[in-house]
């Protein structure tokens, strides 16, 4: 989060309140533009992680469009970004394909038999949509089973045992997501794996997918060699090569801003705070993780050690303990960092927890712009 006033954002904003620094978000743009660039591969934007919509014309500027996993994002990626959009989910109704093939440019299947299945809507499509299929490599890098698309049984994606006697008539790509929050020497252990499984198809290709969990734009991630394995794809087998990060596109961009609320004890002092684990950073506890706050410590290393809470009723909704230079008093600002991705695309109303403004911060002139707050009625009308 270098480079960020945070300071002046905390006295800026609003909270409970998300700001995205866009100063940062220039940042991140630019080194995935090089690798656009240098490459020739095209950049998506994955709205799982990150859909921000009112900063889509700056970041258009830079990536060719959005992957979605869902016809509403779709049409998010197709009303208020534009460029290409891909779509893939793990299952379609046949609702949602015909929907999709009207604002899609790839659509992405999961099994041979949601692409027979559908053929007769796709089809008449052709030259218009671009279809693909996903494939398990069985190949796995994640450290967490949870988000490990290789896990042993794992929904995701072809095996490819399961390719043999298949048609692949009108299959116009290959697509594999199998990382989390990588560097590049894992994508290069599995891009080997996958050419030496799937590698007889891609000639046959028009493009090659290497989905995302890409940490593109985190410190020393291997820039050189991402480009060489791609222009390496794309010389041997002459396909177009996507990459569809969402983090690499927000890392380091987003500050959630939080007020103390009170200070209890029972065994160990912890600080109730206006933003929740459970509705507000839902990843502490599914990943799990641990995020960063500016000027807090790991447990016992500073003097003054606190458990933070959220103000729900849920007894686990625990973000987790932190030591401090100062003792924590109602009304002190906290600043969790890097908190833009799977953040506000995640969060809940659960217990009608205030949910948190929603906002910008320009560098350039020291201005933050809040661009959504939230009421009752958005409460209310999430239920009939």
């Amino acid at each position: 989060m270098t480079g960020i006033d945070i300071p002046k954002i905390l006295e800026l904003a609003p909270s409970p309140s998300y700001v995205v620094d866009l100063g940062r978000l220039r940042h991140n743009l630019a080194i995935l533009d090089e690798v656009q660039q240098r490459s020739g591969a095209r950049i998506l934007l994955a709205l799982k992680a990150f859909a921000l919509w009112k900063v889509f014309p700056l970041i258009r500027q830079t990536l060719h469009g959005v992957c979605a996993s869902s016809p509403w994002e779709a049409r998010l990626g197709r009303e208020e970004f534009g460029g290409e959009v891909h779509s893939f989910a793990a299952a379609f109704k046949e609702s949602d394909v015909v929907e999709l093939l009207k604002i899609s440019n790839h659509l992405v299947f999961n099994s041979f038999a949601q692409l027979e299945r559908f053929r007769p809507l796709w089809e008449k499509h052709g030259g218009r949509v671009s279809v693909g299929l996903r494939i398990n490599p069985e190949h796995s890098e994640g450290h967490t089973p949870l988000y490990d698309p290789c896990a042993p049984g794992s929904r995701l994606g072809i095996r490819r045992e399961e390719f043999d006697g298949r048609s692949l008539k009108g299959v116009e790509g290959l697509h594999f997501h199998t990382l989390c929050e990588h560097l590049f020497e894992p994508l290069a252990r599995t891009a080997r794996v996958v050419e030496d499984k799937f590698g007889d198809f891609l000639p046959h290709m028009k493009w090659l997918n290497l989905g995302g969990g890409h940490h593109i734009t985190r410190k020393g991630y291997d820039i050189d060699g991402l480009v060489k394995l791609i222009r390496y794809f794309r010389d041997k087998y002459a396909v177009q090569v996507y990459l569809e990060p969402g983090e690499a596109i927000a890392i380091g961009t987003g500050l959630l801003i939080g007020e103390v609320l009170d200070v209890t004890h029972n065994q160990v002092d912890t600080a109730i705070l206006d933003v929740s684990a459970t509705c507000h950073m839902p990843d502490v506890l599914e990943m799990p993780y641990r995020p960063e706050i500016r000027g807090g410590f790991a447990p016992q290393e500073k003097a003054f050690t606190y458990r933070l809470g959220g103000p729900s009723c849920l007894a686990g909704d625990i973000i987790g303990d932190w030591s401090f230079s100062k003792p924590l008093a109602a009304g002190d600002r906290l600043a969790f960092l890097d908190m833009a991705h799977y953040t506000m695309v995640k969060t809940t109303t659960f217990n009608g927890i205030q949910h948190p403004h929603i906002c910008t911060y320009e560098p350039r002139t020291g201005t933050l712009e809040v661009l959504r707050s939230f009421d009752y009625r958005d409460f209310r009308d999430r239920l009939a």
